[in-house]
């Protein structure tokens, strides 16, 4: 007798002895897929553009120091060099993912990618390790550190709870100021319904003032709020 006809297999059935993927899985695969999906490119800057605060800069607070200080020469007007923020992450020492974590708001907050940063020596008490990372931070320049200027001055302070204004004390004698943060969620960038831990945060701002006098002055122009 001949054989009789094998029924043809649905398009895209499995194969016999294939191990078949669980129900949730597919829909797994899509959400960690989605999750490592590069976000779209900003939209390019026009070439004129300028940061607001370097534009103060250049038409109100310079002239104002020029004429305080009786600087002979534009070139010897102070002006803010660079700001690094730093966070720290002590939990590192039990989870490494808190640094991941913390690193990628400071991304959002900075717009730039951060730096981990690693302990120096091994500390028994701590169970700290040499090199090990337990923080991040990030030097921001140009006209990325003035936008940051202007979000931290503008939008930043005034969400920080019970805000009593800025030490005025807090330069080094050397035109840098040094102020912290308690809690990161005060940028815009950042979600709070999406975080997984409130983080602190330092913010060194250095200039090339060659006095505190002339550094206070200095920011004051860029309407930091110094306690009086």
């Amino acid at each position: 007798m001949a054989d009789k006809e094998k029924p043809a297999k649905a398009a895209g059935a499995p194969k016999e002895g294939a191990p078949q993927k669980a129900k949730g899985a597919k829909q797994g695969d899509k959400k960690a897929a989605a999750s490592k999906e590069p976000r779209a490119p900003a939209a390019p800057r026009p070439k004129d553009y300028k940061p607001r605060m370097k534009a103060h800069y250049e038409k109100v607070v310079r002239e104002a120091l020029q004429k305080k200080f009786e600087y002979k020469n534009n070139m010897q007007v102070p002006k803010i060099e660079k700001i690094v923020l730093n966070m720290g992450v002590g939990e590192a020492v039990n989870d490494r993912k808190k640094v991941d974590s913390a690193a990628g708001d400071l991304a959002l907050i900075a717009g730039q990618r951060p730096v981990q940063t690693r302990s120096r020596k091994a500390i028994a008490t701590y169970k700290l390790r040499e090199g090990m990372p337990i923080g991040a931070k990030v030097t921001l320049r140009g006209d990325r550190m003035y936008e940051f200027l202007d979000r931290f001055v503008t939008i930043a302070l005034p969400r920080v709870k019970d805000f009593r204004g800025l030490n005025p004390k807090s330069f080094d004698g050397r035109g840098n100021y040094a102020c912290g943060l308690k809690e990161h969620i005060v940028f815009p960038e950042i979600d709070y319904d999406k975080v997984d831990q409130i983080w602190g945060m330092d913010i060194i701002v250095c200039t090339s003032a060659k006095s505190d006098e002339e550094a206070r002055e200095l920011l004051r122009g860029f309407n930091f709020p110094f306690r009086s």
